[in-house]
């Protein structure tokens, strides 16, 4: 049953309250409109590996440059969080959502390693002289943030990246656990379960649950965010925990990064699912308060 939901879905730790009762206006109101730069998105392929996957960048209003937050969809990503990226957004930070190769129209095979490797390209892209060349981007301030799967997305992609302004995990996926440990027939049925094909949808293309569940015996161990902890203590981590299956996971990892000397971790908990359906503000919230507390931050 763990997994079923772990696929879907100075030391410093704050309580929720800290962050999540005072709401920022950029959640609840809009800004001034800027004539000359105004507010506005552009859609594009993003490149990887070769081939080109849907994104869309939220670009606020202004003369730019701005810090830009990467956020990653869950598996199979049916909660796109496009209430989380405008707020951002309004806050003043790009926000760059991007659809995993083969998943949701993207090109190119869906796995949990080529997931990984689109991570790294969204980040390469932001840096290249050619996007800052054409785009309101400073590549010296990137996040990196994610929901389920794209928590364990982000939280691997910055422990693998020192130069990131920070990282925000919500609810991340446990991919070292039961994955690792159930047997093979167990993890491809929860994966399977997980793929939204029973309820009709089709948006991870040719991908099967034998063949990600392969991958996850093979490679889960080492993508373990407990393997990590050492290397994301280099950033500032928010770890936003719900009432859900993941939450003992989330908070060991939390803990195990605040152990480490100079970590700088803000721990929030919600009591709600998965989703966050009856905390979207708060969550909001919670993401551009901390947000506004990183070197660099738009004011």
């Amino acid at each position: 049953m763990r997994l079923i939901f772990a696929l879907l879905i100075a030391l410093e730790v704050l309580a929720a309250p800290a962050l999540a009762d005072s709401i920022p206006t950029a959640v609840t109101t809009d800004p001034p409109p800027d004539k000359d730069h105004p507010a506005h998105f552009i859609a594009f392929g993003l490149p990887t590996r070769g081939v080109k996957i849907n994104a869309m960048m939220y670009i606020p209003g202004g003369a730019g440059p701005f810090p830009t937050v990467i956020l990653f969809h869950g598996f199979p990503g049916p909660e796109n969080n496009l209430d989380l990226a405008q707020a951002i957004r309004r806050a003043g930070w790009n926000v760059l959502l991007l659809r995993m190769r083969g998943s949701w129209g993207s090109a190119g095979h869906f796995t949990f390693s080529h997931c990984l490797e689109d991570a790294q390209a969204a980040v390469a892209w932001l840096r290249d002289p050619k996007t800052a060349a054409t785009q309101p981007v400073d590549p010296a301030r990137i996040v990196v943030m994610g929901h389920s799967m794209g928590g364990w997305i982000a939280g691997y992609t910055a422990a693998h990246d020192p130069d990131l302004l920070g990282a925000a995990l919500i609810s991340a996926g446990d991919w070292s656990g039961d994955a690792t440990n159930q047997p093979f027939k167990d993890v491809a049925a929860s994966i399977e379960a997980n793929m939204g094909r029973s309820t009709g949808l089709t948006v991870l293309g040719n991908t099967t649950a034998a063949e990600l569940a392969d991958e996850l015996k093979r490679k889960g161990r080492s993508w373990g965010l407990d393997r990590y902890t050492s290397a994301l203590a280099r950033h500032p981590l928010l770890m936003v925990t719900a009432a859900d299956p993941l939450q003992d996971y989330d908070d060991a990892i939390s803990a195990a990064v605040e152990a480490q000397p100079g970590a700088k971790v803000t721990h929030v908990h919600f009591d709600t699912n998965h989703g966050y359906n009856d905390h979207r503000i708060a969550l909001a919230a919670a993401l551009i308060n901390w947000l506004a507390t990183l070197p660099g931050a738009p004011h």
